[in-house]
């Protein structure tokens, strides 16, 4: 009989303590560990969790974010053991075989072949051991130690270049090892696929010293250089056991951009070639590969100069670097993928023009220097020439050989283009509908005061800056064509503070002017130019004057083709960088200069043209800058001592007393222009012109005093005109009074001598600053010498030009100091 209490049913009670009163209908709890059941006997179900709402809906859980992980490894496990067995180390690539770069006329026709490859290939033993950590501090200071692979490199080397920090390298040496010898330079997917698999093998199979040799025989060093021995003869002419550790780091910073850091063949970059330089001997210090002492002793070794290959002689090698530069910075082919040969490039030069412009240069310029001149040696010439139309550039001219003068005259940004800067002044001032500082529109016939070394005022008074006119001439007040005419610094150097330096720099740029150019500051001395432009950008700007005011940038190359395939150009846009009437007006007063100013040589061209001269500060630099309906070309004579390369002023260069824009560079503008369009039919410019306005009197005695610039303003007209401005009346609305004196004065120039119609008061006096009007003669000059002006020629001629205002019968002043950029 069991001890266990009974119940008094005789049912024995389930262990545990029984709840009381469950509610009617309640599941009893079954035996521990069995699941409830109701009142019904039946197994009670489990409770659904609650739906996720709102937000947590976006959230995955956790079971699906370890799903996720485990399936992208899975395939990332699967993708690389597939492409490691798939992918083979395949045998070296053509680059050592590489074919020629053809780069061709617009006919078709052959200008050069760049197909020499330079190289040796040396032995790691044979490169100083300061040289190779050079390299290694450039490009992968950890090359020893690390994998063939650098991921978290290559992440951030495409995070950087998706977020807009510029392109940056993620690959080891390994890598660029294995893109230089056995793949390409191509910048597709599955290039670097290919590229990541066989970094992988050959790291496994091959030692890091035969990896490291192989890359220094394959690595593009520029200057046609392939490897590091090449590199050395090419930039040193030494062998690559004899050079410094101070040559071997700017060799080492070649890697990142060979041409753009050769600071011989692009000068203007040498502050950043420098700056790399010192990137890689900090790196070498701070890797304990070169003491604090030997790297502060360093000096930058300046490289010798380039050498090519004779088969890019004359004006080959210009145009190969011009045409390889405008694939670059167009982002049309890199330099690494260029160099890999076998593109055939169609450029826009016509073989026609191009021999006519080299024929032209050799003969106004070349043939008149002389080996007994020393002068002579310092004669560069640049020159290029753009159909308005299309910006197809016909012709360019770089130098009298590439193999003697390396530097492209045509593309190099460091001679100030001087006045021919000041019609960008003037566009800008009727594309502005700017006035003078008392209020009168700026048109051909707006008078100024050219006043030598006038201060500038501006709207709060004197701006502290007087710029000297050509040869320190006295002009008085003066219409702006003539002031144009003559290339009056007074006049221009105010009208720009008139219209507004920030202004007149944005013309100058939507014309065309690069807005990085050197020198292009916004202040009044904009106006004398001092901006160092290339010749081939001036020519850019000037053809959109051309173009009556619509600028596209200009085109040299028109196709581009490898193994049958044609690589993708940018398409050509345009736009309406300043209105008709301010581009035609501005061609209307540049007209006026080759009919009767300082460009009259241009006439010889037998076109009717327009152009505008210019010489740089101390004579470093003529020019001349015009052109036709259907084409715009410049011409620059330079200065430059061929051994140092400094400028230097071309005083008694050709067997001239001074090289001035309307002298050679307008004789070689002509006849070249002449030449290119021989045979094609004559065409007159179709101008829409800015009205004139009627306010032509000259400014009060009180208004052309320092601070002033004429009379207050009357009421304009803006209705255009087809035909040119009508030229003032011969005798000014408004007469300023003038001393009643006889003795020429030589102060300042403030007697304007325009009292009387005799003609005998010269306002400025015998320092070439007054006026000798004789107003019944019908405008003119009345006699006498001038001396003034860009090319020492004398006065206005044209007579109804300016009407009373010219200036005739000027004396010359004396030499001065002349500002920068002057005329």
């Amino acid at each position: 009989m069991s001890d266990e209490p009974q119940q008094q049913s005789g049912d024995p009670e389930p262990r545990g303590r029984r709840p009381r009163d469950l509610p009617a209908g309640a599941a009893a709890p079954g035996p521990q560990g069995a699941p409830a059941t109701d009142t019904t006997g039946k197994k009670q179900k489990k409770p659904r969790r609650p739906k996720r709402t709102g937000w947590r809906r976006a959230v995955p859980t956790w079971r699906m974010v370890l799903g996720g992980i485990i399936l992208i490894a899975l395939v990332l496990i699967g993708g690389f053991i597939a492409g490691y067995q798939l992918v083979d180390i395949p045998p070296a690539n053509a680059s050592a075989t590489a074919q020629s770069n053809v780069y061709l006329y617009k006919d078709g026709s052959v200008i050069a072949r760049d197909g020499e490859i330079n190289r040796e290939n040396i032995k790691l033993a044979q490169v100083p051991l300061t040289v190779q950590h050079a390299v290694l501090a450039a490009e992968d200071r950890d090359f020893y130690s690390e994998r063939a692979v650098d991921i978290k490199a290559m992440f951030r080397a495409g995070w950087n270049t998706a977020t807009g920090k510029g392109k940056q390298g993620g690959s080891t040496i390994t890598q660029q090892y294995v893109k230089n010898y056995y793949l390409g330079q191509e910048q597709t997917v599955a290039r670097k696929i290919k590229e990541f698999f066989i970094a992988i093998k050959l790291n496994r199979e091959e030692s890091k010293s035969h990896i490291f040799e192989g890359y220094l025989n394959t690595s593009y060093f520029g200057r046609n250089a392939y490897g590091i021995q090449a590199a050395a003869q090419a930039y040193y002419s030494k062998d690559i056991g004899n050079i410094t550790t101070a040559e071997g780091a700017y060799l080492a910073s070649l890697l990142k951009a060979p041409s753009a850091y050769d600071v011989v063949t692009h000068p203007e970059n040498k502050g950043t070639a420098v700056a790399r330089w010192n990137y890689v001997l900090n790196g070498m210090v701070k890797e304990k590969w070169l003491s604090n002492t030997r790297r502060a002793a360093m000096t930058f070794p300046v490289p010798g100069p380039v050498k090519p290959a004779n088969s890019l002689s004359g004006q080959r090698g210009y145009i190969v670097q011009a045409v390889e530069d405008y694939l670059v910075q167009n982002d049309i082919l890199d330099e690494k993928t260029l160099a890999t040969r076998g593109y055939r490039i169609t450029t826009t030069l016509e073989k026609k023009n191009q021999d006519a412009l080299v024929k032209a240069v050799n003969d106004n310029v070349m043939a008149k220097t002389t080996t007994e001149r020393d002068a002579d040696r310092n004669v560069r010439v640049g020159g290029a020439s753009i159909n308005p139309a299309t910006g197809h550039v016909v012709a360019m001219y770089g130098g009298i050989d590439y193999t003697m003068q390396y530097v492209n005259n045509a593309t190099r940004t460091d001679y100030q283009v001087g006045s021919t800067f000041k019609p960008f002044v003037f566009t800008s001032a009727v594309a502005n509908d700017s006035t003078t500082q008392d209020g009168r529109r700026i048109t051909p016939n707006t008078f100024y005061d050219g006043t030598n070394k006038r201060m500038v005022q501006g709207p709060d008074g004197p701006t502290g800056y007087a710029p000297s006119n050509e040869d320190d001439v006295n002009y008085g007040p003066i219409t702006v064509r003539t002031a144009t005419d003559k290339s009056v610094n007074a006049v221009y150097a105010q009208m720009a503070e008139d219209v507004g330096p920030g202004k007149v720099r944005q013309t100058a740029v939507n014309l065309g002017i690069p807005k990085d150019t050197p020198d292009l500051t916004a202040s009044p001395s904009i106006a004398l130019g001092p901006a160092t432009a290339s010749v081939l950008d001036m020519t850019e700007a000037y053809a959109t004057l051309a173009n009556h005011g619509r600028h596209g940038a200009h085109i040299l190359v028109d196709k581009v083709t490898k193994d049958g395939t044609t690589v993708d150009l940018p398409d050509r846009s345009t736009k309406q960088a300043v209105s008709r009437q301010a581009a035609d007006t501005t061609t209307s007063i540049l007209q006026s200069v080759v009919d009767g100013g300082t460009g009259t040589a241009a006439q010889g061209a037998g076109r009717p043209a327009a152009g505008k001269t210019g010489t740089a500060e101390e004579d470093k630099a003529a020019w001349f800058a015009g052109y036709t309906p259907d084409l715009a070309t410049v011409i620059a004579v330079m200065g430059q001592d061929p051994t140092t390369g400094v400028q230097k002023p071309l005083y008694g260069a050709l067997g001239l007393d001074r090289v001035n824009g309307g002298g050679t560079p307008a004789e070689t503008w002509a006849q070249y222009t002449g030449a290119a369009l021989r045979g094609t039919p004559v065409k007159d410019f179709t101008l829409d012109l800015e009205s004139d306005t009627d306010d032509t009197g000259l400014p009060s005695e009180a208004s052309t005093a320092p601070g002033n610039t004429g009379q207050p303003s009357r009421t304009p007209s803006r209705t255009p005109s087809s035909t040119a401005p009508s030229a003032p009346p011969s005798t000014p609305p408004t007469n300023p009074s003038a001393p009643d004196n006889s003795t020429a004065t030589t102060g300042g120039g403030t007697d304007t001598g325009a009292g009387t119609n005799s003609g005998t008061d010269t306002g400025g006096g015998d320092s070439g600053g007054g006026n000798s009007r004789g107003s019944d003669t019908g405008g003119g000059e009345t006699g006498g010498v001038n001396t003034g002006g860009e090319d020492n020629r004398g006065g206005d001629s044209r007579g109804g030009d300016s009407g009373a205002a010219t200036p005739g019968g000027l004396l010359e002043g004396a030499r001065g100091t002349h500002a920068p950029g002057r005329p």
